[in-house]
C-alpha cells in the first residue's frame, strides 16, 4: 500500500483492490456430507471468556468496570459448566491470555472437563491497530501461555473482536492452526486461501446475529445500552438454528460469561438448549470436533 499513500480508494489500480481483497478469502466449501452419526445438523457453541480484558485493553482502570469483568469467572463460568455438564455438551472456551493469566484455575477445570480451550488473543488487543510485527509476538505468547495454562496446545484462534489484519492468516498459517473463526463468507465451514492460494486452514464463520454481545451489552458513557430483551435475542437464535437445521448445516453461536451468565440471560441459554435437543438429529460438538470433520468429510 505504500506506493499507493495519498491516493483514496477510487484511485487505486486493479492490483490495489483485488490484492486486499485476495489477502485472505473464502475458497472450497467444507460442509460436509453428513454429520457424526447421521444428525441433520451441528451446533458448536462457544464462550469467549474476555472477564477483565476488556477495561484493560483500553487501559480503563475504573473497577467498577474491571469488576463487569470479572463477573464472568465469578457467576458466568460456573453457570455455563453446570449447564453443559447437565445437558453432556462439550463447547469451545477462548481465552485472552491475560484472561487465563488471571485465572488459571478455571482454564484448567475448563479442559479438564473436556471443552476446548482456543486463542483470543493477548489482552484482547485489536490486531490492525498494532505495529508491524506485533501481532505475530503476541498470538505466540497467547499459545504458549494456554498451552502452558490448560496443559494442551490450542488448535484453532478466534480473534478478538473478530479484527483480522492483512498479516493474521500468514501468522495461524505459519502457527499450523487447524482452524480460524473470525471471518464471515459463509454460513458454512471452507477453506481460506491467502493470494489465491488454499491454506488448508478451516473457517468455522461467526457472526454478529449470532453473538450475544451485540444486544445485551452496556457502555455507561456512550450510546450503547442493551436494547435486546433475552427473550428478543432468544428468538433470533433460535431462527438461526432453525435455519441450519432445515438446511442440514452449522449453527455456531458465540457468547461471553459477562453477558450471558447473568441469570435473566443464562435462562435462555437453557431454553435454546432444550429446544434444539427436541428438535432432534443434532450434534454438538466443539470447535475443534467441527473443524475436523469438516476437513476429512468435505461433500466438495
Amino acid at each position: 500500500m505504500a506506493e499507493n499513500a495519498g491516493l483514496k480508494p477510487w484511485e487505486w489500480p486493479e492490483e490495489t483492490w483485488r490484492g486486499l481483497v485476495e489477502r485472505a478469502r473464502a475458497g472450497r466449501s467444507l460442509a460436509p456430507k453428513a454429520w457424526p452419526g447421521g444428525a441433520r445438523c451441528a451446533v458448536a457453541l462457544s464462550f469467549d471468556a474476555d472477564h477483565e480484558t476488556i477495561p484493560l485493553r483500553d487501559a480503563d482502570t475504573s473497577p467498577m468496570r474491571i469488576s463487569q469483568g470479572q463477573y464472568g469467572n465469578r457467576r458466568g463460568v460456573p453457570r455455563i459448566r453446570d449447564l453443559l455438564r447437565r445437558n453432556d455438551i462439550k463447547a469451545s472456551f477462548y481465552y485472552p491470555a491475560v484472561s487465563a493469566l488471571l485465572h488459571p484455575r478455571e482454564v484448567r477445570e475448563v479442559a479438564d472437563e473436556g471443552h476446548e480451550i482456543g486463542i483470543h488473543s493477548w489482552i484482547h488487543e485489536a490486531n490492525t491497530a498494532l505495529p508491524p510485527g506485533v501481532e505475530r509476538e503476541l498470538t505466540m505468547r497467547a499459545a504458549d501461555t494456554l498451552e502452558k495454562v490448560s496443559g494442551r496446545r490450542p488448535v484453532g484462534i478466534r480473534t478478538a473482536s473478530w479484527d483480522f489484519s492483512p498479516d493474521t492468516l500468514g501468522i495461524i498459517k505459519e502457527m499450523g492452526l487447524l482452524y480460524d473463526s473470525s471471518l464471515m463468507a459463509d454460513d458454512e465451514p471452507y477453506e481460506l486461501t491467502m493470494d489465491g492460494q488454499p491454506t488448508g486452514i478451516v473457517e468455522l464463520p461467526p457472526e454478529w446475529i449470532r453473538d450475544d454481545a451485540p444486544y445485551m451489552t452496556m457502555l455507561r458513557f456512550g450510546g450503547i445500552r442493551p436494547h435486546t430483551p433475552p427473550s428478543g435475542v432468544e428468538e433470533i437464535f433460535r431462527e438461526e438454528f432453525e435455519g441450519a437445521w432445515k438446511e442440514g448445516g452449522l449453527f455456531l453461536l458465540t457468547m461471553h460469561p459477562h453477558v450471558i451468565g447473568h441469570r435473566s440471560r443464562i435462562a435462555l441459554l437453557e431454553r435454546l438448549v432444550d429446544y434444539m435437543k427436541g428438535k432432534g438429529a443434532v450434534w454438538f460438538g466443539t470447535h475443534e470436533e467441527v473443524a475436523r470433520w469438516c476437513k476429512e468429510n468435505a461433500a466438495a
